[in-house]
């Protein structure tokens, strides 16, 4: 599974904190600036309108040729149709997941030596992630730092493509693909506040120009 350096993750609770920003009209403007992967990540009940929403932001990522990644949801993944799936340490495992729907693409966290060692053995998934490489505050109780050092020597343990996450900025983002890490997902770093449609174009495009040179 290739990966494209930037990997946004539409997170709806950052969103919310944003003003509840329209999460399709945040997708349509990513993906305007060329974003090739947008992950949707939802933490809470995956209500109905959540779904018609999903489904919307799906069509979308078709239309642009961009790969839409549900977060945590092997269901709605498979509903779509076409979407590829991002599992964490407490989700359905990789191995189980695969065995319901042997075509769907599939990421998974890992958090330290140990975790990332024993999936890129025997999992199954397509990618994996690896965070938080900094400190974060997209989460309430985050793991703790991984840090260059650690990216930089546990990159060896793996030959799948491996996205860093946690804490990344434009100061040290450089620095994190120099650590070995293939792709950069953003959650807080690439929402803007307060949060525009022009604010949140010009940031995507500052972060699409960034790692790509």
């Amino acid at each position: 599974m290739n990966l494209p350096r930037l990997y946004p993750i539409l997170d709806t609770a950052t969103l919310a904190a944003r003003g509840g920003f329209d999460l399709r009209r945040a997708a349509g403007i990513l993906l305007d600036a060329g974003v090739e992967i947008l992950q949707l990540r939802h933490k809470g009940h995956f209500s109905c309108d959540l779904f018609e929403t999903a489904q919307a932001i799906s069509v979308a990522c078709r239309s642009a040729g961009a790969r839409l990644v549900i977060n945590d949801r092997v269901d709605v993944a498979l509903l779509l149709g076409d979407a590829a799936v991002h599992l964490g340490q407490e989700d359905l495992p990789p191995g189980q997941a695969r065995h319901l729907a042997p075509q769907l693409p599939i990421g998974f966290s890992t958090h330290n030596e140990t975790q990332l060692a024993d999936e890129a053995t025997h999992s199954v998934a397509d990618y994996l992630a690896i965070g938080p490489i900094f400190e974060t505050r997209s989460k309430a109780n985050p793991d703790p730092e991984v840090g260059l050092a650690n990216l930089r020597a546990w990159r060896a343990l793996t030959s799948k493509p491996l996205v860093a996450i946690g804490g990344i900025t434009p100061e040290n983002a450089r620095a994190v693909l120099a650590a070995g890490a293939d792709s950069i997902a953003l959650i807080s770093a690439l929402y803007p506040d307060p949060l525009t449609e022009d604010s949140l174009r010009k940031r995507t495009e500052e972060w699409l120009h960034l790692l790509r040179n």
